[in-house]
């Protein structure tokens, strides 16, 4: 299994539509503003946020199920950031689409920005002939309120490629999350 590089996600977006939309660089600015980092980096390619949030709140004292999720313990917000709370959470989406190859395995990891903040992202990892956008998940481990932007960068995903094709892909399993749009809540 060996680490992809900065050539094979270009290759593999510009080619086969890996990643859109795709920024073949790193992106650091929007005119005169500077950002949080996104795009092609040595070996990942660091993805942005949309702006689209589910935040979560406790106003209905629901007890967290993720066998049967209250859609009720989250607050919508829509706009170009998103104050999360103290010591807690919020989902997003990025906002590239993702097509995972059959024989590849993509891990996420949160930029070292949001890091250094207290802010954990968490996205489980992208398996073989996976397709959508990705959830992302905030968690805000401090005691003050966070902000996390949108439209610049929050997470790197590195692309892991086997030797061989697995026996059965995401895909071939028929996986509950495959062509995920939006900000997608547990399923069961």
């Amino acid at each position: 299994m060996t680490i992809k590089s900065d050539r094979w996600i270009r290759q593999m977006s510009q080619d086969h539509g890996m990643i859109e939309p795709f920024e073949s660089g790193q992106v650091r600015y929007k005119g005169d503003e500077k950002l949080i980092s996104y795009g092609t980096s040595s070996y990942g390619y660091d993805v942005r946020c949309a702006d689209e949030f589910k935040v979560f709140t406790n106003i209905h004292s629901a007890t967290v199920d993720p066998k049967a999720f209250d859609e009720k313990s989250f607050v919508d917000v829509k706009g170009e950031y998103c104050i999360i709370p103290p010591n807690s959470f919020a989902l997003a989406r990025t906002v590239e689409y993702f097509r995972i190859p059959e024989d590849v395995l993509t891990v996420c990891l949160g930029k070292s920005t949001y890091a250094r903040c207290g802010i954990i992202v968490n996205v489980t990892p992208l398996e073989p002939e996976w397709e959508g956008h990705v959830t992302l998940e905030f968690s805000n481990t401090t005691t003050l309120p966070a902000k996390i932007y949108a439209g610049e960068g929050v997470a790197q995903m590195l692309f892991f490629q086997s030797d061989e094709r697995c026996e059965t892909t995401y895909k071939d399993r028929g996986g509950k999350y495959q062509g995920q749009t939006g900000v997608t809540l547990p399923r069961t």
